[in-house]
């Protein structure tokens, strides 16, 4: 059952900023934990209970969603475990900004090559602007040396599958209800880290989980009221601009690790910075 579009309106804009502020929210709750498997393990229980308040309150999905949402399945779960990596090889404020800095330039280049849909001249400035303003936050330190190379390299690996899956849940909400795509997605993901969590700790992990619970349950919460909401924007059809929009992120995690984890913000990543919401004006204003 295909989905109305959705204009993409200055409601949606709002929505998805709002979108990027809770994600920087749960990210920066998970890497500042002593230990993240545990945490990306309760928000997978959130995530299972959440999918299936969804599922069942929701219609069926239909049977053309299907493959969109194993798809998607299987790529958030490589992404989380390429994510978990990231933050333990590397820095907050340097890993989270090449992951979500490498995937609106992705989605935008797919959407034009390989979709054919077409963006505005100002959606497409926008863009352009904002992953040039995540590269200078990721370079703001100066050129990274060998030994971060590994972080880097996991951080840009989970770029790549954030716009895998941006461009397949983009293409599977036009498929099915937003709210039954969500649950199933959620429903189907979540157990995931729990498993892998099991497996590595133990015995250990329930006495972990306890130490871990506000961090790790309210993550989950966040977060899957924050990818809700995009995968409700995304209904608008306008896969790139959202894209770009929800990587505004960094500039929120920036602050964040700023503000609470003692992180230097600086003149270079504050003009970086500068230049992604610069980027969303444009984006806006198409």
């Amino acid at each position: 059952m295909a989905v109305a579009p959705l204009a993409f309106s200055p409601l949606v804009v709002l929505a998805v900023l709002a979108a990027a502020l809770l994600h920087a929210a749960w990210n920066a709750l998970a890497h500042n934990a002593t230990d993240q498997l545990v945490v990306f393990a309760l928000m997978g229980v959130v995530q299972v209970v959440g999918g299936g308040v969804l599922v069942l309150l929701s219609e069926p999905l239909p049977a053309a969603a299907w493959p969109y949402v194993l798809a998607s399945t299987a790529t958030h779960i490589v992404y989380v475990l390429f994510l978990l990596l990231s933050f333990q090889l590397g820095e907050f404020s340097q890993a989270y900004p090449l992951a979500r800095g490498t995937a609106p330039l992705a989605v935008a280049l797919v959407s034009l090559l390989v979709l054919g849909l077409e963006l505005h001249p100002l959606q497409l400035a926008g863009v352009l602007t904002i992953s040039v303003g995540l590269v200078g936050v990721v370079l703001a330190g100066g050129l990274p040396g060998r030994g971060q190379l590994p972080a880097l390299a996991a951080a840009g690996t989970t770029g790549l599958l954030i716009a895998t899956y941006t461009v397949v849940d983009g293409l599977g909400v036009g498929e099915a209800p937003v709210l039954a795509y969500t649950g199933w997605l959620f429903l189907l993901m979540g157990p995931a880290m729990p498993v892998v969590a099991v497996a590595r700790r133990g015995r250990a992990l329930l006495p972990l989980a306890r130490g871990h619970a506000v961090q790790g349950l309210g993550g989950g919460v966040i977060g899957l009221l924050a990818y809700g909401i995009v995968l409700w924007a995304q209904t608008s059809g306008a896969l790139a601009p959202i894209a770009a929009l929800r990587e505004t992120s960094v500039v929120f995690g920036a602050l964040i690790g700023s503000a609470f984890l003692g992180e230097r913000l600086g003149h270079r990543r504050a003009a970086a910075a500068a230049l992604v919401v610069a980027g969303v004006v444009l984006i806006s204003l198409a």
